[in-house]
C-alpha cells in the first residue's frame, strides 16, 4: 500500500468537504446536471481518444498508484550475485534450482538455462521493457487525458448554465439554479483534474520509472552471468543503478 498516494487523497478531499460544509453544507455543492457534464461528459470524450480495452484497463492500472509491490534494487542486486556465483561453479543449469520471485528475472534465468544466444536474450528482454512501458504510457496517457478534458467539461458546462440564465432573466427563480450549473461544472472539472486524474498519473509515471529502473538492471545482470563475468564484477557495476545514498550505506554495511 502507498501511504503517500492514500494519505494525500484521503487529506485533499478531508479539507475541500470540511471546507464545503462551512460554507453552508454539502447539499449546495451537488448537482446533477453538474455531475452528468462534467464526469460523465469527460468520461465518454477520454474513451473516444483509446479503444475500449485500454480504456477500461485504466482501472487496473490505477490501482498501482495505490497498491504496488516492488522489488528493491539492491535485493535483486545481491540475488544477482549469487545466481552469478551459482552459474560459475555449476553452469547456467545451476540456475534451475534458484528461487526467483521477480517475474522478469525468472523469464530471463530461463532463457539462460535454455541456452539462447546472448544477442536472442538481450533483443527479447529489450522488447519485454518496451512493451510493459508503451502499457504504462498508455495507461498514464488516459488519466491525463482525463486532467486535460475534465476542466475543458466544466467549461462547456459553465457556458451552459451562463446561457440558460441570460435566457430566463425575466424569471427570477431560474436564475439561481441555472447560475449553480454554471459555478459547479467548473468546481468538478478543477477537482477531477487537479485532486485525481492528474496526481494519478504523476504517481504512475514515478512508478514506470521505477519499475523500468528494475528491468534494466535485472537485464544487465543477467547477460553479465551470460558473459561469465566475475560476480564482484558484476556487484560493482550493478550498484550504479542504486542512489549514492543508498551505495554509501551498502559499502557500510559490508564494512
Amino acid at each position: 500500500m502507498d501511504l503517500a498516494t492514500l494519505i494525500g487523497l484521503i487529506g485533499a478531499f478531508t479539507f475541500i468537504i470540511g471546507a464545503m460544509i462551512n460554507s453552508g453544507g454539502l447539499t449546495i455543492f451537488a448537482d446533477v446536471s453538474s455531475v452528468l457534464i462534467v464526469i460523465i461528459g469527460s468520461l465518454f470524450v477520454v474513451m473516444m481518444k483509446y479503444n475500449l480495452q485500454q480504456f477500461f484497463g485504466a482501472v487496473k492500472i490505477a490501482a498501482k498508484a495505490f497498491i504496488f509491490k516492488l522489488d528493491k534494487p539492491d535485493l535483486l542486486i545481491e540475488q544477482s550475485v549469487v545466481m552469478a556465483d551459482s552459474a560459475r561453479k555449476g553452469g547456467f543449469l545451476a540456475l534451475e534450482e534458484a528461487e526467483i520471485s521477480n517475474s522478469f528475472m525468472q523469464k530471463a534465468v530461463d532463457m539462460l538455462v535454455d541456452g539462447h544466444d546472448g544477442e536472442v536474450v538481450r533483443e527479447a528482454l529489450e522488447k519485454d521493457i518496451a512493451l510493459t512501458e508503451e502499457r504504462h504510457r498508455t495507461g498514464i496517457g488516459i488519466f491525463r487525458a482525463l486532467g486535460d478534458v475534465a476542466p475543458a467539461m466544466g467549461m462547456i458546462g459553465t457556458l451552459i448554465g451562463l446561457v440558460a440564465m441570460l435566457s430566463n432573466m425575466d424569471d427570477p427563480k431560474s436564475i439561481g439554479p441555472a447560475m449553480a450549473v454554471a459555478l459547479l461544472t467548473t468546481l468538478y472539472g478543477a477537482i477531477i483534474a487537479n485532486m485525481v486524474a492528474l496526481p494519478i498519473a504523476d504517481k504512475l509515471t514515478l512508478r514506470m520509472g521505477e519499475e523500468m529502473l528494475n528491468r534494466h538492471l535485472i537485464m544487465d545482470a543477467v547477460l553479465a552471468i551470460q558473459d561469465g563475468q566475475n560476480p564482484r564484477v558484476i556487484e560493482g557495476f550493478l550498484k550504479n543503478y542504486l542512489s549514492e545514498k543508498q551505495r554509501q550505506i551498502d559499502t557500510t554495511d559490508g564494512e
